[in-house]
């Protein structure tokens, strides 16, 4: 995984788009602390991400791009809530992030279709393999 800054910028982009319905609650509060625990940030450093805006940084690699939008699907189910908004809001990061506007609306029209919206990595990385080829 990339630089500590990078790791920094996903976070800040995830804390973003939790505060898109104006209220991170208690269950997206902790999986976000999960995945900072994942990248090896603090938590008085995850905390201060609330506050603090950092330089967005793109991560360089195809995988990392498609795995920060697959947390980012995580993340917008974790409260069982989709509105509107987090959707065209997850759409427009997975757009900035450079991934196929196929694929992007695919992984959003299937994630329904299971169990607590949870799309299991794999299914999500053979949609982008397919869009790729």
């Amino acid at each position: 995984m990339g630089s500590y800054e990078e790791k920094l910028s996903i976070l800040s982009e995830m804390i973003a788009f939790a505060k898109a319905d104006k209220v991170v609650k208690e269950s997206e509060y902790n999986f976000l602390l999960g995945v900072a625990s994942q990248l090896g940030v603090d938590r008085k450093t995850f905390d201060a991400l609330f506050e603090t805006k950092v330089e967005r940084i793109i991560p360089n690699s195809q995988a990392d791009r498609i795995l920060q939008f697959h947390r980012l699907v995580l993340l917008m189910n974790v409260d069982q809530e989709q509105s509107n908004i987090e959707i065209s809001k997850l759409h427009n990061i997975g757009l900035g992030l450079g991934l196929p506007p196929s694929a992007i609306e695919q992984v959003l029209s299937i994630m329904h279709k299971y169990p607590d919206k949870i799309v299991p990595p794999d299914v999500l990385i053979n949609i982008f393999k397919a869009h790729y080829n």
